[in-house]
């Protein structure tokens, strides 16, 4: 049942969420007999640029550019890919690019290669090649094949090929490590009025600029001298391994928490938009929360809203992928409010009143005010040692209805590299594991153990801020149910939300169907995490460096010392490796760099709550992912906009750690004991993260 996990003795019955011999759902690359390495590189239409800002390199700020943006209709119809064939690494110069299309039919596609690095004039964009994917099955008058690609069609039908390296004068023979930069721009089959035939949208697009190491594979990159020209990112900034989103020079800081995998394969990125419509869909009217006016509605979940909820869509709670909007004192609360008493036999005992959660908001005229707000902050001022004062402040909660006997304040988090976390193996948790201190590092770091709420198997918990969610499906169907009275496969009555013990054996109303809820689950698993922007772009001179690249990398390498010095890593562990069985390849065997462990920690009384979820008591909390938390401010719109911790209660990193008491305590005490200079260090490589 939501929310009503029982309590597992220990890991002996632990079943690991996927089996050894899971099948992967598509290839992104394979290896010939010869050494020819088979790329597939999926990609979805976009508006602009990768280098391209709202004004010229050289002229004022004029806002963002339009590059990781998406454009009206871009979930239907407009996913493609491309097949790399390069067989640099079995020894001969060739690599050949055929075009996939996963809907309908391209006409026109363009395909710009070797970004034109040596020319001084190039900035926003400049290719070396400009090519079209020619089809000889549809020739011209005369007999030059048109580019007209149709999904399903043979390989041969829409595809190139290069045999040497146009980025040198002149051209020299590809060898292994070269780089290849790629740049499609789709092109719908369109009306003589501009708009595609397949569906009315628009027709032309762009595409995202990916680089290519010849006898490698894809790889995130960043601008280096000359003017940005791309570069292969290190292994080390890599916060998602190689699914890491590359920097970003559009100046679109705040839409980085939204983009897929780099990796991600071709079929993959059908699947990542059609997930990412519903999560962007109103269950009051269907519509769109990105131009409502003119992208389809999806008519079929309109009216499916529950009667009770916090929220009308799943981007309501998560804006722009981040966090809950932060709460001023005597505003209502954004995030929700966990209900709920603690049974004997470990399960959560719903709320007489509320249920499971606090559902706030209802739809029928005179309903109840279940409302929340913040009432006010109480604060304390802790001095450091040299002087430096830091304000701890703490909600006041103000119900309008019944105060419940226990509860839990939750901002929803940001939700990006929840697959990769989802991918790593139970043994890589459970080693890290340490409840009874056998290091004496003070440290003990307990997993949290959970029922499957489809299966009944024990599993490991690693989603939700006390660890009490097994998976990302289960995580994604609980949101629906609790947060918007919406069904689901999972969870298809609402009575879920009040943990009725036959609720899964008597589905309520219409809701979320099994693709759908695959398709909303597998964009979530698909979201990249932005690498880490410790490395200095190269920037030409008398040109802006945007806000977001502005960074010291000695103070930031400073800083990551310093942070595993004070042993902050001792929770928020720095390196892990998935495994080799999630059903995304994407996600299979990467390097990854989070900050957590996933396991659960005593935090000190400050931090307490009055619930138990599973092994999780009042006072602990699972360690959170740091990855992404330097991009909040831009995702949230500004500093002032982020909060941190559970509730939302911590207006700066600062003030965060802060709080961090029990098991944290004594590395809470190193930091603050180093001097001012070491301090903002830590701070600003925390920022790049």
């Amino acid at each position: 049942m939501v929310g009503g996990n029982a309590n597992p003795p220990d890991p002996v019955g632990l079943v690991p969420l996927f089996p050894q011999g899971t099948p992967i759902t598509e290839p992104i690359q394979t290896v010939e007999a010869d050494g020819t390495l088979v790329t597939y590189m999926g990609m979805r239409p976009t508006e602009r640029h990768a280098r391209e800002r709202g004004e010229a390199w050289d002229a004022p700020d004029q806002g963002p550019g339009r590059y990781l943006t998406f454009p009206s209709f871009y979930f239907q119809n407009r996913s493609f890919g491309l097949v790399i064939r390069d067989e640099v690494p079995a020894g001969r110069s060739k690599i050949t690019f055929t075009l996939r299309v996963n809907d309908g039919t391209f006409d026109g596609t363009t395909f710009s290669l070797f970004r034109n690095a040596s020319d001084p004039n190039v900035r926003d964009y400049g290719w070396a090649l400009n090519y079209g994917f020619g089809n000889p099955k549809f020739l011209n008058q005369d007999h030059y094949p048109l580019p007209i690609c149709i999904a399903g069609q043979p390989d041969a039908d829409c595809q190139f090929s290069v045999d040497t390296n146009w980025r040198t004068d002149p051209h020299s023979t590809l060898k292994v490590g070269d780089p290849v930069e790629l740049a499609p721009a789709p092109r719908l089959k369109y009306n003589a009025d501009g708009s595609a035939v397949i569906d009315g949208g628009g027709a032309r697009y762009y595409s995202f600029e990916q680089l290519y190491v010849a006898g490698v594979g894809l790889r995130p990159w960043y601008g280096i001298a000359p003017n940005l020209d791309s570069a292969a990112l290190p292994a080390d900034t890599l916060s998602g391994g190689q699914t890491s989103l590359s920097y970003n020079y559009s100046e679109e800081p705040m839409r980085v928490f939204q983009q897929m995998a780099n990796n991600i394969g071709i079929q993959n990125t059908r699947r990542f938009v059609e997930g990412r419509r519903l999560f962007h869909t109103s269950f009051v009217d269907g519509r769109h929360s990105e131009h409502p006016e003119s992208n389809p509605v999806f008519s079929a979940h309109a009216g499916q809203l529950g009667p009770r909820y916090n929220q009308v869509s799943c981007i309501a709670c998560h804006a722009m992928n981040g966090r809950t909007t932060a709460p001023a004192a005597g505003t209502p609360f954004a995030g929700t409010v966990l209900t709920g008493s603690a049974g004997s036999d470990g399960k959560r005992v719903p709320d007489a009143t509320y249920g499971l959660n606090v559902l706030q908001k209802a739809g029928a005229a005179g309903a109840a005010d279940y409302g929340v707000n913040v009432q006010a902050y109480t604060t304390t001022v802790r001095t450091l040692a040299d002087g430096e004062k830091v304000e701890l402040q703490k909600p006041v909660y103000a119900f309008k209805g019944p105060v419940p006997a226990q509860f839990s304040a939750r901002q929803a988090p940001q939700v990006i590299g929840v697959g990769l976390l989802e991918a790593l193996p139970e043994s890589t948790v459970l080693a890290l594991a340490d409840p009874g201190d056998a290091n004496g590092d003070g440290i003990r770091g307990v997993a949290n153990l959970v029922i499957d709420p489809e299966t009944g198997q024990t599993r490991l918990g690693r989603f939700g801020w006390k660890a009490a969610k097994a998976s990302v499906r289960h995580q994604a169907a609980e949101a629906l149910v609790n947060d918007m009275g919406v069904v689901s496969p999972v969870y298809p009555s609402r009575s879920c939300q009040r943990a009725a013990t036959d609720c899964r054996s008597n589905p309520q109303g219409s809701g979320v169907n099994e693709q759908e809820l695959q398709r909303v689950v597998q964009y979530l698993e698909l979201l990249a995490v932005p690498a880490q922007r410790s490395l200095r772009s190269a920037f030409p001179a008398g040109v802006r460096v945007s806000p977001e690249h502005e960074v010291n990398p000695a103070q930031v390498a400073r800083g990551a010392q310093l942070f595993t010095q004070v042993n902050c890593v001792g929770c928020h562990t720095a390196t892990l490796k998935t495994g080799t069985t999630h059903p995304f390849a994407e996600l299979r065997d990467q390097t990854i760099h989070p900050y957590t462990n996933l396991l659960l920690h005593d935090m000190g009384a400050g931090l307490a709550d009055t619930v138990a979820e599973g092994k999780a008591q009042p006072s602990m909390w699972r360690t959170a992912p740091l990855w992404g938390i330097g991009s909040l401010p831009f995702v949230q719109g500004a500093a002032q906009n982020v909060r941190y911790l559970h509730d939302g209660r911590a207006r700066t990193l600062m003030e965060a750690i802060g709080w961090h008491g029990g098991e944290a305590d004594n590395s809470r005490q190193r930091f603050e004991a180093l001097s001012k200079d070491d301090r903002a260090a830590v701070l600003a490589f925390l920022a790049t993260l």
